[in-house]
């Protein structure tokens, strides 16, 4: 049989927010708020001021230590937005959300430096979470990432603001992935970006059985010594395997939110916080006994020839 021992250890990870270290030894909870009318969940779709400011009321009060505000549909078929658009979306959310909650660390879920630029210095958003793996521009989610001779325009922007940076993947495999990332990381090092979590993309540029390869192969990108945010939250790669629908994808998301923390993610961006802020206990005082000497066995992985 499969040796099933200890989980991935999580190595200390801080990251300065807003002048404050944010200690990721700890997994931590993202909840999602979505000002737009076409996000794949139709259960986390806000629009008006009262659903804005009960929905950041929520996250906060279930347990979330980050509230991440996005105003561009990024699911599969969703139409373009303009950026003054989005601009808009964005602004009218935050402006709700800083007067709910004045003291929340706010994210942005944005791919376009300006509206990044604006939601930091007009808002005091915190972090900067970007799908485009640094493009700055919608056909970046299926082009490839800029080589070592351009700096993406998102790494310029991230640079000038001096705020934490998800540096989202969209490469299909774990070893394309590794190789991208780490020329992407060295550029941001170079400009002086060092709050850094990576984000592996589930959804982004992989077809159903990458996804689950990537969850199953999640603790080689422990290789970058960054701090991983896991977003899988009631995504296809659940419905399109059990043929259910996003509304019911909720034990499923638990499921997989729970190998991700025991494969070391740090961070989870979730719909269901509550849910999501109990996986992160448990998981965490579990780690209280995870051996902190000796080899560590990931999940599914037998430990030797002999245990299968």
């Amino acid at each position: 049989m499969p040796n099933f021992a200890s989980m991935e250890l999580l190595p200390h990870h801080t990251i300065n927010v807003n002048g404050r270290l944010m200690d990721l030894s700890e997994p931590k909870v993202m909840g999602i708020l979505n000002a737009t009318p076409d996000s794949f969940f139709a259960g986390s779709r806000v629009q008006t001021e009262h659903e804005i400011a009960e929905r950041a009321d929520e996250i906060i009060a279930q347990g979330a230590s980050v509230i991440d505000v996005g105003a561009f549909s990024t699911r599969p078929g969703a139409g373009v937005v303009a950026e003054d658009e989005e601009m808009r979306r964005m602004r009218h959310a935050l402006a709700i959300v800083r007067r709910q909650q004045p003291e929340a660390v706010v994210s942005v879920d944005t791919f376009r430096p300006d509206v990044a630029r604006m939601a930091v210095e007009e808002f005091g958003a915190a972090i900067i979470n970007d799908v485009s793996e640094g493009g700055g521009a919608a056909g970046a989610l299926h082009a490839s990432v800029a080589d070592d001779k351009t700096v993406p325009p998102m790494f310029r922007m991230v640079a000038k603001l001096r705020v934490p940076y998800v540096l989202m993947s969209v490469r299909p495999t774990v070893e394309e992935m590794l190789l991208a990332l780490a020329r992407e990381v060295g550029q941001l090092r170079a400009m002086g970006v060092n709050d850094i979590l990576v984000d592996p993309g589930f959804g982004f540029g992989k077809d159903l059985e990458q996804n689950y390869a990537l969850m199953a192969r999640l603790p080689d990108l422990q290789a970058l010594r960054l701090p991983i945010l896991v977003g899988v939250s009631r995504k296809s790669m659940i419905t399109r395997l059990l043929g259910c629908d996003t509304a019911e994808a909720l034990n499923a998301t638990t499921a997989l939110h729970a190998v991700a923390l025991m494969h070391g993610a740090a961070m989870l961006r979730v719909h269901d916080v509550g849910e999501a802020v109990e996986v992160c206990r448990i998981v965490g005082h579990l780690r209280k006994f995870t051996p902190d000497e000796g080899p560590q066995i990931s999940l599914f992985r037998p430990s030797s020839p002999e245990s299968r």
